[in-house]
């Protein structure tokens, strides 16, 4: 920010006296411009403090004179004495005082460079400070980016810093964190919404950018965070030089932090995709172990598991408050028995999901869910499957030991363990190739070779009723 002519004239040294104008002394001074010419104006860019001896001025020259600084956009006029004129001439006094133009009256005695030195050392100073100002605001958001809150706590002071508020969004513009320093504006879900079509605009661009919008009543700023989402911040007037390095550097360490936690996020969740295995091998005490290691306890009590099919596996885990563990293309989750319902509502808000029966065997109710989840819209139980009932009625070692010797040549085809899935999914799907093929993700060619195989393997014919039947009871198993 560059000094005013008020400061500039307050400098005892320069034995400066304002003549006209004191009401406009608050004029930013970005440079000074020595002049003799009868039109200077070609050469400022406006904002200086225009010095002259009037040496080629006549009374006569006093409004066009002023006339033109003022259109140029000149903060002053200081003319000298001792030279071309001894007293300032009262013509040039009174056009500035008309025209609202400081007139500073410089004595012989103060050499314009002197002037000039002062200023620039004023801007200096100015300058300095600013980055003084900014290193410490750059110093204040870091130590937030420490605490335990983390990014939450970034966006805090940064709402601080700005005088106004920021806002933390993650990649579909949901809300995550929300602060605001005023207390005066709208809630963070209505500013989110007034944003969605910005956000739409910046995730069309190729590569990240930022957006600025300007309203009569406010100024805000829209940076990506990496790949995680968005950050905004705002405030009622046109941010400083120095708050937009606070808020770039802001937007660095929101940066940093997301995709430092997304690292530590996925390695947490192989720990966790091996504390479910070992619960699956019946290792309760060693999963239990691995799991305290990450601060996290096992359920107690009877559970269901449940199987999720979700696009975003982190914003899933978030949302629900109990054991998570990332599962091939699947997040699972052990809902206490209790909470069923209420859990899986959740997770349906992310995706679909499979609902095994609550207190049996985990990796039998592991088995229901996935199955579960092949009929999903958003959310199935095993339990209410269509011939659940019929199935309770068979003898349960005897069932599974049938079930696994008709389905082994699947599960033993060399690595292609998507024929049970393929077949599960035509079975489920009465046959119809387009169906079954679009809930698998694949193309019906594709299902029609795989079925293929599947009769081949398994040495029966899939439109024979009673093989789909005893293959389905087999899967069910």
């Amino acid at each position: 920010m560059a000094p005013t002519l008020r400061r500039v004239t307050a400098i005892t040294p320069l034995h400066l006296e304002v003549l006209a104008g004191h009401d406009e002394l608050d004029r930013p001074v970005r440079w000074v411009a020595v002049s003799e010419l009868e039109d200077p104006t070609p050469f400022l860019e406006g904002g200086e403090l225009v010095l002259t001896t009037g040496m080629r001025l006549t009374p006569d020259d006093a409004v066009p004179y002023i006339s033109r600084l003022v259109a140029r956009g000149a903060t002053g006029l200081g003319f000298g004495v001792g030279l071309g004129h001894d007293l300032v001439p009262p013509a040039y006094v009174d056009a500035a005082a008309a025209a609202g133009l400081p007139l500073v009256e410089v004595p012989r005695d103060t050499a314009f460079i002197a002037i000039g030195k002062a200023v620039s050392e004023l801007i200096a100073a100015e300058q300095y400070e600013e980055i003084s100002r900014a290193f410490a605001a750059q110093g204040r958001l870091t130590r937030a980016a420490l605490q335990p809150s983390g990014t939450g706590a970034i966006i805090d002071r940064l709402a601080r810093e700005v005088s106004g508020w920021a806002l933390l969004l993650d990649d579909a513009g949901a809300v995550r964190h929300f602060a605001d320093a005023t207390g005066t504006g709208p809630p963070a879900e209505e500013k989110a919404a007034a944003l969605r079509p910005e956000l739409a605009r910046l995730r069309r661009t190729t590569s990240p950018a930022s957006l600025a919008l300007a309203t009569p009543g406010e100024r805000v700023i829209v940076q990506p965070v990496g790949r995680r989402g968005f950050f905004v911040v705002g405030a009622a007037r046109a941010f400083s030089p120095i708050e937009h390095t606070v808020v770039n550097a802001a937007g660095s360490l929101l940066t940093l932090a997301l995709e430092q936690g997304r690292d530590q996020r996925a390695a947490a969740g192989r720990v966790r995709a091996a504390v479910f295995r070992l619960l699956l091998a019946g290792q309760t005490e060693a999963a239990a172990d691995a799991l305290a290691a990450l601060g996290g306890t096992l359920p107690e009590g009877a559970v269901a598991v449940l199987a999720c099919e979700t696009a975003d596996a982190e914003a899933l885990a978030e949302a629900l408050p109990c054991f998570t563990a990332p599962w091939g293309r699947l997040v699972v989750a052990l809902a206490p028995a209790g909470d069923v319902e209420l859990l899986a509502g959740r997770a349906a808000g992310h995706g679909r999901v499979g609902v095994g029966v609550p207190g049996v065997d985990l990796a039998l109710g592991l088995d229901q869910a996935e199955r579960a989840l092949a009929s999903a819209d958003p959310v199935a139980h095993f339990a209410e499957l269509a011939g659940q009932r019929l199935l309770a009625l068979l003898e349960p070692g005897a069932a599974a030991a049938f079930a696994a010797a008709l389905l082994a040549p699947l599960r033993e085809y060399g690595s292609r363990g998507d024929l049970v899935e393929s077949l599960r999914a035509y079975l489920a799907s009465n046959g119809h190739w387009d169906a079954a093929a679009q809930r698998l993700g694949i193309h019906r060619h594709t299902l029609r070779y795989r079925m293929k195989r599947v009769s081949e393997l398994l040495g029966r014919d899939l439109d024979d009723p009673s093989a789909r039947a005893e293959l389905w009871i087999a899967l069910c198993l």
